[in-house]
């Protein structure tokens, strides 16, 4: 396709003397109705600016999409982030709660093991008295003939009976 000079220079941003020194140099040519092919400005210059220019935008425009997007993402992985810092503390409050109570749990654990050992040591102390109390009680009453004997074991008998009550 041909152009004009004015329309080439208009196109590919370059001043209408540019192309009259490279057409006198010998670097563009020209047809005979004084118009330059587009390929030979393609050649010559690259791609027209207005072009750049199209293709510039709609690059912005989806760099600008995708940078909006990118933001979002940021933003949104930010708040998640933060989420998951406050749930992360949150877990670790509840384990040193935890920790605490357990604690707290081994000391009563402690103090009643050591009432219970305190406990079964007075039981002991107790059924020791009550027994040497007993062997004295029976070697009071320790028969001393036959016949009464039997009476005797029968009133030790009902004397144990109430011992062992309590």
């Amino acid at each position: 396709m041909n152009i004009s000079v004015t329309k080439a220079s208009t196109e590919w941003g370059v001043s209408r003397t540019t192309i009259y020194q490279k057409i006198n140099d010998g670097e563009l040519s020209r047809t005979s109705d004084k118009k330059i092919d587009t390929a030979e400005m393609l050649r010559v210059f690259g791609e027209p600016v207005s072009k750049k220019r199209t293709e510039q935008l709609v690059n912005n425009t989806e760099s600008t999409h995708s940078n909006s997007l990118t933001v979002q993402d940021c933003t949104a992985l930010e708040h998640q982030l933060a989420l998951e810092k406050l749930t992360t503390e949150h877990l670790r409050q509840q384990v040193n709660d935890q920790k605490h109570l357990i604690e707290n749990y081994q000391q009563q654990l402690s103090q009643l093991t050591k009432t219970l050992e305190k406990a079964n040591a007075s039981i002991h102390d107790f059924a020791q008295v009550r027994l040497l109390e007993f062997k004295k009680y029976e070697a009071e009453y320790e028969p001393l003939s036959e016949p009464n004997q039997q009476s005797v074991q029968s009133s030790v008998v009902k004397e144990k009976k109430r011992w062992w009550n309590f």
